[in-house]
């Protein structure tokens, strides 16, 4: 009997023994990774009619969290803190099948196939005044540009492919889903993945060209956008961003009015870096323009909006730390008073 007890005791401690070393032996899962960003700002706004306000403003708090569970299976999870609304919304959660860079499948809540400005955002974007103008991403959306859905999209060498099918309900109030689409055409460097620049910072020469389309039981947006930029000699770079776009009752800046149309173009010039700075200086000029036609009711007029804006911008580590000092106007033919800002805008992400 005592045989059998050393037997089976010996067993045992051999057993789990072995356990932490087949624990050892399996290949660790990918680490998850943690950043943030924010967006503040100081701004003098002197409005057609009225006194002239000051404000400090928190544009935006970004969290942002990824992993990979299994290989080729992602996870992310982005929140952001909205100042002006001051609560905390759920910007991307995302289930990632990225099989091979030309079969990738998203489920779950994204930036569907739209223009490049949706698919860069505020913080990826060149200027600091996005999504002011009347014309970049006016497609429809639950928060932030983004939708419930599920998407594909694949790397073709210099073409990228995207498609979507997407919940209506939640962001037109229209229970019919909402098909997305968007070719883009690198003939330069690629742009590798899903989401976009507003610029490169002179890291590559970018020249784009794309179509991006949604439609949603009948009613449609649509728009075709361009991106050049092209590296100069000592670390500077110039660019130049453009796009034309039609809301046909789809999507839109104002709810009043069928048709939103228009389109903008942006140019600016990177300077090399100077001595003893650690960042480097950009100035920057954008001119849009949008028309508003088709109103709900005879007291809906039509109008046009022409917005302007020049940036000065201190770029300390391209899209993690930069300042940017700026100038907004905006013109408006009707129905709204015209308005102009001053200010500077601080951004740093981790």
């Amino acid at each position: 009997m005592a045989r059998s007890w050393t037997a089976a005791l010996l067993s045992c401690a051999v057993s789990l023994a072995a356990t932490p070393l087949r624990a050892q032996d399996a290949p660790p899962l990918p680490a998850v990774t943690v950043g943030a960003g924010v967006q503040t700002s100081f701004v003098h706004d002197v409005p057609q009619a009225g006194d002239s306000t000051d404000a400090f403003l928190l544009n935006s708090v970004r969290l942002y969290v990824n992993g990979s569970p299994a290989k080729k299976i992602k996870f992310m999870f982005n929140t952001e803190y909205d100042g002006a609304g001051n609560h905390v919304t759920v910007l991307d959660a995302v289930a990632r099948f990225e099989f091979s860079d030309q079969v990738n499948v998203w489920v779950g809540r994204m930036l569907p196939p739209s223009d490049r400005a949706n698919l860069y955002g505020p913080y990826y974007a060149h200027h600091w005044a996005s999504f002011t103008d009347g014309v970049q991403d006016g497609y429809p959306f639950i928060s932030a540009g983004r939708d419930n859905g599920a998407l594909y999209w694949g790397q073709f060498g210099m073409v990228k492919l995207q498609a979507g099918a997407y919940d209506g309900a939640s962001s037109t109030g229209k229970s019919k889903v909402i098909g997305a689409g968007r070719v883009q055409i690198d003939f330069w460097d690629p742009e590798p993945g899903y989401y976009l620049n507003g610029t490169f910072y002179g890291e590559k020469n970018i020249l784009a060209v794309a179509a991006a389309g949604q439609v949603q039981d009948g009613n449609k947006a649509y728009n075709g956008d361009f991106l050049l930029e092209k590296k100069i000699a000592g670390g500077g770079a110039f660019s130049v961003e453009a796009e034309l776009a039609k809301y046909d009752r789809l999507g839109g800046y104002n709810a009043r009015y069928g048709t939103d149309q228009g389109g903008y173009v942006l140019a600016s010039y990177l300077f090399p870096p100077a001595a003893g700075m650690t960042g480097r200086l950009e100035i920057l000029g954008k001119f849009a323009k949008a028309s508003f036609r088709d109103g709900l009711t005879v007291i809906d007029r039509d109008y046009d909006q022409k917005t302007t804006e020049v940036n000065f911008n201190y770029v300390i580590k391209d899209f993690n730390a930069r300042v940017m000092l700026f100038y907004l106007q905006k013109n408006f033919s009707a129905v709204q008073p015209n308005d102009k800002q001053v200010g500077v805008g601080f951004q740093v992400q981790m």
